[in-house]
């Protein structure tokens, strides 16, 4: 009989939601959900590319980005500009306000990291990184091959 408590999927599972609680925690005070932290990570270190980029690097699609850069509009940390070279385009950039908490947001990260990576050893901590990416990988491909397969109706 196979063991229902042990899956990769399952423990993904458990630490995104585990995450979620955390960020919603710690962020509340700034009135950022833990959907906006990762566009203000994004644009921590690419301030001004355009949305869609960011929905491409977040693996999100684009009414979920659109939401959450509409909540980070509202709140005073974002600033929303057509871009220039391509008038459909808009570019986002940080405003005063999100560059101030920028030190708070990436502690808040760090603080999770550790926690996650309580007790492992450095080579774990690569490792465990390692592995985490080929299955992101391994999910892209599976998600770009199924799209090709629907495409031509395999």
């Amino acid at each position: 009989m196979r063991n229902i408590h042990s899956s990769i999927g399952r423990y993904i599972s458990i630490l995104h939601r585990y995450g979620q609680i955390y960020l919603d925690k710690e962020l509340k005070k700034y009135n950022i959900g833990s959907g906006q932290f990762y566009i203000l990570k994004v644009l921590y270190y690419y301030d001004g590319i355009n949305q869609e980029e960011i929905g491409r690097f977040l693996r999100q699609d684009k009414s979920t980005t659109a939401k959450n850069i509409r909540k980070l509009v509202e709140e005073g940390f974002v600033l929303r500009k057509v871009d220039k070279s391509d008038r459909r385009a808009y570019r986002i950039f940080l405003t005063k306000n999100a560059q101030k908490i920028k030190p708070l947001i990436l502690k808040i990260l760090r603080r999770w990291t550790d926690i996650l990576s309580t007790g492992f050893s450095k080579e774990e901590k690569k490792n465990s990184l390692v592995q985490l990416s080929r299955m992101v990988e391994n999910a892209e491909k599976f998600f770009l091959k199924l799209r090709t397969d629907e495409r031509y109706g395999k």
